[in-house]
């Protein structure tokens, strides 16, 4: 049975929320357990770098080629086969006895985590016009407490027991989501008469016939860049001297971003109002801000503290901005919205992650502090572009 009409209650919101965190989180994981990695297969931090990028390159192909497929089929169904094909890439993680089985595994898991991007357009549908905004920012706020929470349980497993430790744990958490989505989850079929060629190539007409979506999926891409920029060298850094921390100590540097959490929330009450342009500028000015605070992180560890607190408010400031910007163009259209749009933010993300190990191993951390000052100058400049035109 199908339905169109608003069903989202208190309890399933919750539930949608923690299963985005729990899928998201899979392509975090990693990040702090880089320079462990590196040294349990004898690789250079370039190479142990590859499978962050793996992860976001996978993530958005996922979201090019799987994520339309939700304004086709029946989203329970289809979340829920999604979620447990990514259990099965977090298994081979798990049992990875080389470098390239660690990327298979990554790179299958990557691609199915794109299963998070479909609860967020699904809120939005199934929530009332009035708390759209609202549900929207709930979501996502569940998804990057998964983000956060991400990189400090996988350092707290990966010293406490191994870094393998870390893929049985998730692979056990997406196993238990998708039993409790399954049985919680309504029938949702949408009510669109499209093949599945044509959900493809409607995405990418959406970028011609609305330039909206264009522009945001622009500034997205460079808000996800700079935040990767950030995350991707920080274990090298933490982990050398002056700091030379532990796993477990690296990933606590996640909870400083938990201040995103609530960006997130702000941004979609904000949208709920008219004011959804005020997150944007908002966030790219602390975006800005955070940067030249983090200049001083390789001495200073107040600095980087403050510096990823404000990072992580801006982003999520601007990309929830972003999300209901394009989710009030089509609202039958959401997930191709949301394909083309989250295909560019983690286009971005994956070249901000190549880009900053290069950075990191040509001139430090110097050099990566210098390209996220570079890409929020570059999105500040290009809003005050869009302004002028409008």
């Amino acid at each position: 049975m199908s339905t169109n009409a608003p069903t989202l209650s208190p309890k399933l919101i919750l539930l949608m929320a923690v299963a985005a965190g729990v899928a998201v989180a899979n392509n975090y994981f990693v990040q702090p357990l880089l320079d462990t990695i590196s040294q349990a297969f004898d690789v250079s931090h370039a190479v142990a770098g590859t499978l962050v990028t793996a992860a976001q390159l996978s993530y958005g192909l996922g979201l090019f080629l799987i994520v339309p497929m939700a304004d086709i089929l029946e989203r329970r169904r289809m979340i829920v086969v999604l979620m447990l094909l990514a259990t099965v890439g977090l298994l081979v993680s798990a049992m990875a006895r080389s470098v390239s089985w660690l990327l298979i595994g990554t790179a299958m898991t990557g691609g199915c985590s794109v299963v998070a991007q479909v609860f967020v357009p699904l809120a939005a549908t199934l929530s009332a016009p009035e708390q759209r905004g609202k549900a929207v920012g709930t979501v996502m706020g569940g998804l990057l407490l998964g983000i956060l929470l991400a990189r400090v349980v996988a350092g707290a497993l990966s010293s406490l027991l191994s870094w393998q430790a870390v893929y049985w744990f998730a692979a056990v958490a997406m196993l238990i989501c998708s039993i409790l989505l399954w049985r919680t989850l309504p029938n949702y079929r949408p009510q669109v008469s499209l093949n599945y060629g044509q959900a493809l190539r409607s995405v990418l007409s959406l970028f011609k016939t609305e330039p909206v979506l264009a522009q945001r999926a622009f500034l997205g891409a460079l808000s996800f860049a700079m935040f990767t920029l950030f995350w991707t060298p920080l274990a090298f850094l933490l982990a050398n001297p002056p700091y030379e921390y532990s796993d477990a100590v690296i990933g606590l540097f996640g909870i400083a971003g938990i201040a995103g959490v609530m960006a997130a929330k702000w941004a979609g009450k904000l949208a709920d109002r008219g004011k959804g342009n005020w997150g944007s500028w908002i966030g790219w000015l602390a975006g800005l801000v955070s940067w030249l605070l983090l200049f001083l992180a390789d001495s200073s560890v107040v600095s980087l503290i403050i510096g990823i607190v404000l990072l992580d408010l801006a982003v999520q400031l601007a990309h929830v901005s972003n999300q209901n910007v394009i989710y009030a163009l089509q609202p039958e259209a959401r997930n191709r919205l949301n394909a083309g749009y989250m295909t560019s933010y983690f286009a971005g993300g994956a070249l901000g992650s190549y880009v900053s190990v290069l950075l990191y191993q040509w001139h430090g951390w110097f050099a990566v502090c210098c390209g996220g000052v570079t890409l929020a100058v570059v999105a500040i400049a290009f809003m005050l572009l869009l302004s002028r035109r409008r």
